[in-house]
């Protein structure tokens, strides 16, 4: 089961928002096929396993070891389920159940329908915690919520005209960026896409692009900022219109765009996690609604004497690390 969690990770940031999954199948105490869940829509983590068995007569008497239930109904694809009955598999050791009600238990129950042998629970905590973006999700019908700033020593975000160049270091920044290919959306508001004129891109690490969300209640904001570039996925929440121009979308949310009405809304789109970068007014209001599960706060060298403030911690940070001369300390709500 260590070796399909393994296995599972090498699909974060491409499978969402389906969990990350790993499948092992042994026999006689060796592995005779692995796989994982490797892109949305692409075949599952059973699928691939099952598929690099070169001697598929070994199947019936071989023990399929998954991260997570076998679905039971056809979505992008068929039932992983209906396959590995097919296929005769002698038993099947699952982590963690599946809380998507369109498999919850549902494929277990095909399993033992069909007289294969099923264990449940295995490393199920651990599952748990490597697809908590997807736990969330399902159980909470929320994205999973991540907080992002950086801060000077004596305790600002950015200076009291809203610039904040550079309170981190170039080896934080390209932390961050490995951090925006690994979730669904990251979202800014109107004085951070103004003062800061940021892409939201992946630039300094390999892999995707996150959809970009900022908040212009009064499309205020000017359109020769890089948000406006139309090079990646892009949603303007504002309170007059709705249209969509290429890549970007404005959407409109009557009365007060807050929080609540920002992460219902992109649970209806089905977006699974978001990284939420500022400014100290949109961090506060998450903060204020309870409206997060992590925060990554990096506290760089520089003091500014005055300016605005960061958001103030209430808890003891869980972990700790330092990228040069910068901390970063990392918060968890609702351990």
């Amino acid at each position: 089961m260590l070796r399909a969690i393994e296995l599972a990770e090498l699909g974060r940031g491409s499978v969402s928002p389906n969990p990350m999954v790993g499948c092992v199948i042994v026999h006689n105490g060796l592995i005779i096929g692995e796989g994982y869940h490797e892109k949305y829509g692409q075949a599952h983590a059973e699928v691939n396993a099952i598929a690099s068995v070169k001697n598929k007569s070994l199947l019936k008497e071989a023990t399929l070891y998954v991260s997570l239930e076998p679905c039971a109904h056809f979505g992008k694809t068929p039932p992983c389920a209906d396959l590995i009955v097919k296929h005769q598999l002698k038993e099947v050791i699952i982590a963690a159940v599946d809380s998507n009600p369109l498999v919850e238990k549902k494929g277990i129950q095909k399993l033992e329908q069909a007289g294969i042998a099923v264990t449940t629970g295995v490393m199920e905590q651990e599952v748990r915690k490597q697809n908590v973006r997807f736990f969330t999700q399902m159980e909470k019908k929320r994205p999973y919520i991540i907080l992002k700033w950086a801060q000077t020593k004596d305790g600002f975000v950015a200076r009291t005209n809203f610039d904040s160049k550079w309170i981190s270091n170039s080896l934080s920044r390209q932390q961050v960026h490995r951090w925006r290919t690994e979730e669904d959306a990251i979202l800014v508001g109107t004085n951070t896409a103004r003062y800061d004129n940021p892409r939201l891109n992946a630039r300094d690490w390999y892999g995707k692009d996150p959809l970009r969300l900022v908040v212009d209640r009064e499309l205020k904001l000017e359109e020769s900022l890089h948000l406006f570039d139309g090079q990646q996925n892009t949603i303007i929440y504002n309170n007059k219109l709705n249209k969509t121009i290429g890549k970007t979308e404005w959407a409109k949310i009557d009365v007060r765009i807050d929080a609540k009405k920002i992460v219902a809304d992109l649970y209806a789109r089905n977006i699974q996690s978001l990284i939420v970068e500022g400014g100290a007014a949109v961090l506060g209001d998450f903060i204020a609604n309870d409206l997060w599960d992590e925060a990554r706060v990096f506290t760089g060298n520089a003091k500014f004497g005055l300016g605005i403030p960061a958001p103030v911690m209430t808890t003891i940070p869980t972990a700790q690390y330092t990228f040069k001369e910068d901390l970063l300390a990392i918060y968890r709500n609702h351990d």
